[in-house]
């Protein structure tokens, strides 16, 4: 995925296992993983499904984009909300190093459609790598989850449901690779599988009408690069979700 805003003279990757998009001089490589593993589906509010950085509304504003959770049923969603016990972040390196300089991190209280969130940055981190430590900031922003909060010329967020596409003959896929088949939840019930050589064409929306929650932020883009930085300045994304 390139990102031709930034003039990044190499390629954007997206890795969603690991939440990340980040520079390779391998070549273009685009990936999905969605329930990568058992942890994640029995507690599917630490699943992290893609990561994104677009253009923003303006030329000089970016916009940042996570989503979690296994899919979600569109029954099930009107009661659906981010779990306050997880630390939700997207981490922005700026100095072409692999490591964090900028963090933003997103907390939750309470459940249900009366749902807060809080951001905390972008700020540098407490603690770099596989430990995260809370920033000790007051928030950013504050309120209601599936809400626009903030302003459109400063820092801006959205986090709630949104309906999750993904083009795939799922089906098929697993008929191919079984063991990655859903013990439970809405894709564990999907119906008889067709034989190996049967993918359709057109291609399908396997998750239409299901949903996942996301937490999207847009801001100035000078609020996240270093200072002195122009239009060829790289910069790497990835989200964590941590206990």
């Amino acid at each position: 995925m390139v990102f031709p805003k930034l003039r990044v003279p190499g390629r954007w990757i997206v890795l969603p296992a690991v939440g990340a998009v980040a520079l390779t001089a391998a070549g273009v490589i685009l990936a999905s993983d969605h329930q990568d593993t058992a942890e994640v589906e029995l507690h599917p509010r630490l699943d992290i499904n893609d990561v994104y950085v677009f253009p923003g509304s303006t030329t000089d504003r970016l916009a940042l984009a996570v989503t979690t959770s296994s899919p979600i049923t569109p029954a099930a969603s009107a009661g659906s909300s981010f779990d306050p016990g997880i630390l939700y972040q997207i981490k922005i390196d700026n100095t072409g190093d692999g490591v964090e300089d900028l963090v933003f991190q997103f907390t939750f209280a309470g459940t249900g459609s009366g749902q807060q969130v809080s951001l905390r940055g972008p700020a540098a981190p407490g603690s770099a790598g596989g430990q995260s430590v809370l920033l000790d900031v007051a928030p950013t922003l504050t309120g209601a989850v599936n809400t626009v909060l903030g302003s459109p010329t400063g820092v801006q967020l959205f986090a709630g449901l949104r309906e999750d596409p993904f083009f795939i003959d799922l089906e098929q896929f697993f008929k191919i690779i079984p063991d990655r088949a859903p013990v439970q939840g809405p894709l564990s019930k999907i119906g008889p599988k067709p034989e190996a050589s049967s993918f359709r064409d057109p291609g399908i929306d396997f998750l239409a009408g299901i949903n996942t929650l996301a937490i999207v932020i847009e801001l100035p883009e000078s609020m996240i690069l270093p200072a002195g930085a122009d239009a060829s300045t790289a910069i790497g994304v990835w989200a964590t979700t941590s206990r």
